[in-house]
């Protein structure tokens, strides 16, 4: 089809965004693949201020259809997902192998009763599973798992919510709001899930996530039977600090603590903030006083910048890799700070500076092997773990996060089995991956020429480990 130049936007309207919304409403309209211009909705007597509304509303008409697709297939992966851990741990034995309490001879080396194997086997067994889906997906453990909650929290509470995504009616972060409310509610309380569910899918298809959490939030509180006051001790228990990385050498601090306390924590860092913002010398913001005074507050137990309240400051042992021509001053490539990741090297100079004890790992500047590990201070079984940290900093299960240093270093091959304790049979696993490769049929294998790991899962996929991060 030709195009009719009396058809075309007038030139304020950008290109790229014309073509796409003709692309958008021509796939509207058509099975097959795009291959000539098309114009199905406008029509060329009316002016362009009248048709560009129509061809809006088509446009605005297809995202709908869009995201009511997309919603839908995602209700249908969480349900998926809980099919398959409730499969595993209803049948156990494609993952953990056959059970041996049915042999009339069998006898715990442990000593544990029957029922104990067999609830740890279906642990194993639904382990083993959730890993297989993470791995395939790339998605963490954690989602898959928290997907599959989602599904059957939804299914057994909020029947007429979970129909509703199903359909795709509603959004994820609805949903997975309402499946944590819901699964706050009393376990015996099948009244208070049946009004908590009415409240929230009369709104769950009509309000944005951040409306609906407080909608939903006061719909719990209606119908949850035990005080706020016992609910406040028992949730006081779960309060807690953990910190993640940022960009550009920062990193977020977070704590879950008791709200009053959390009020009354940024209250007082408000009054400090407000109190030096009103110095006339003073240029920072109300927002950096109040990460200053709070950096402060945690690292000196003051809010003055004295040389005695810095010297106050716990001397951190850190790791730090450093390429060798940044050492002498010729490169300007980051030091890597462990746990961490890529830091500027001045902050690598004070750290090291500050610090009781530092491993110094120089990495050659082309290939970035390692070319020496400091091992002055520590004995050679710490070098070792050191070392192994280099090649692989995290636990080595694909999608695991867990920093070398918090994980167990395993054998590849197990020792029982003749495995060698050196750096080609060692590398870090996590606590609970560790468990999983001895209690489930995960096979970890290495080459022997390349020492290069692979995973396979009990369904027969096979895997490599996550490349290094940094």
């Amino acid at each position: 089809m030709a195009k009719d130049p009396s058809m075309q936007p007038p030139e304020w309207v950008i290109d790229e965004a014309w073509i796409a919304a003709q692309l958008l409403l021509h796939e509207s309209d058509a099975e097959g693949p795009i291959d000539e211009w098309s114009e199905p909705h406008r029509d060329p007597a009316l002016p362009w201020s009248v048709t560009s509304g129509v061809e809006h509303d088509h446009a605005v008409d297809r995202l709908e259809a869009i995201t009511r697709s997309a919603r839908a297939s995602i209700a249908e992966q969480y349900g998926v997902i809980a099919g398959v851990l409730r499969d595993a741990a209803e049948v156990p034995e494609p993952w953990v192998g056959q059970d041996p309490t049915l042999d009339p001879s069998w006898v715990d080396p442990r000593r544990r009763s029957a029922a104990t194997v067999r609830a740890e086997r279906r642990e194993f067994a639904v382990r083993a599973a959730v890993a297989d889906v993470a791995i395939r997906l790339r998605l963490s453990e954690m989602t898959v798992r928290t997907r599959g909650h989602v599904a059957d929290a939804l299914r057994q509470r909020c029947p007429r919510l979970w129909a509703t995504f199903v359909a795709g009616d509603v959004d994820e972060r609805n949903a997975t709001t309402a499946a944590e409310f819901a699964s706050s509610l009393p376990d015996d309380g099948p009244e208070a899930w049946a009004a908590f569910d009415d409240t929230v899918t009369a709104v769950g298809s009509v309000l944005t996530p951040a409306k609906f959490r407080v909608t939903a939030r006061a719909a719990r509180e209606r119908v949850h039977r035990e005080s706020i006051e016992v609910r406040a001790r028992r949730a006081a228990e779960d309060r807690r600090v953990w910190v993640m990385p940022e960009l550009d050498g920062m990193a977020t601090l977070t704590a879950i603590l008791p709200a009053a306390d959390a009020h009354a924590a940024m209250g007082r860092l408000d009054a400090i903030a407000r109190h030096l913002h009103d110095a006339s010398d003073e240029t920072r913001t109300l927002a950096q006083l109040r990460a200053d005074a709070f950096a402060d507050l945690l690292t000196t137990g003051s809010t003055e910048a004295s040389d005695a309240g810095k010297a106050s400051r716990s001397k951190p042992s850190v790791a730090i890799t450093v390429p060798v021509l940044s050492l002498l001053g010729e490169s300007e490539e980051p030091a890597t700070l462990d746990g961490y990741g890529p830091i500027d090297l001045d902050t690598a100079r004070r750290l090291a500076g500050e610090a009781s004890s530092w491993v110094r790992i120089l990495t050659h500047p082309i290939t970035g092997t390692v070319l020496d590990v400091d091992r002055t201070t520590y004995r050679v079984s710490a070098a070792l773990r050191r070392w192994l940290g280099t090649q692989h900093p995290t636990c080595i299960t694909p999608g695991c996060s867990r920093p070398a240093r918090e994980c167990d270093m395993d054998h590849v091959i197990d020792w029982q089995f003749g495995g060698t304790t050196r750096d080609t049979n060692l590398a870090p696993e996590c606590e609970p991956h560790h468990r999983l490769k001895h209690g489930s049929l995960w096979h970890i294998s290495v080459d022997d020429d390349t020492g290069r790991l692979t995973y396979s899962s009990p369904t027969g996929h096979v895997t490599e480990p996550d490349p290094a991060p940094f």
